[in-house]
């Protein structure tokens, strides 16, 4: 793969990040303090810590994508090492998945509380969109570790 690409994946990997690590700083830190109801503040509280907690698995993952591209780059994509990097991205996803699960029923909450059924919805997103990197990064996973054991066949057989 040509470094252009993998130099413009990279640019991606970090405008992904930037959006998150300043909703983090800002946004949320605002919500906690200026609730939109504070009638239901000590609901929101749960939501947030959740949110909070999810950045971590969220950057180590960007942080493995970034390394994965690196590997790319270095003409090692077809590594050990680029499976534990997609085996930790998996891992990441299902983290996220599950926190924004436990997090779902303090949505719905505030969703009841706030006559808002669509709340529920858009707190699902998360939850299925985790879910769906995470099958994917394990497909790839598969796929680049049965490539890897072809290669070394292919190697020994030469």
């Amino acid at each position: 793969m040509k470094r252009g690409s993998t130099f413009f994946l990279k640019i991606a990997v970090f405008l992904i990040g930037a959006p998150v690590l300043a909703l983090g700083i800002f946004g949320v830190t605002y919500l906690v303090n200026n609730p939109a109801n504070p009638d239901y503040a000590h609901i929101l509280y749960p939501i947030v810590i959740g949110m909070y907690v999810s950045v971590i698995p969220f950057f180590v993952a960007l942080y493995q994508a970034f390394k994965l591209l690196s590997y790319i780059d270095k003409s090692q994509a077809f590594s050990d090492m680029s499976v534990v990097a997609l085996k930790k991205i998996k891992y990441c996803a299902l983290i996220i998945s599950g926190l924004y699960a436990v997090i779902l029923p303090f949505v719905f909450l505030v969703a009841d509380l706030d006559d808002a059924p669509g709340l529920v919805i858009i707190g699902m997103v998360p939850v299925f969109a985790s879910m769906v990197i995470a099958v994917f990064a394990a497909v790839l996973q598969r796929l680049l570790q049965e490539a890897i054991t072809i290669k070394s066949e292919n190697d020994l057989t030469v």
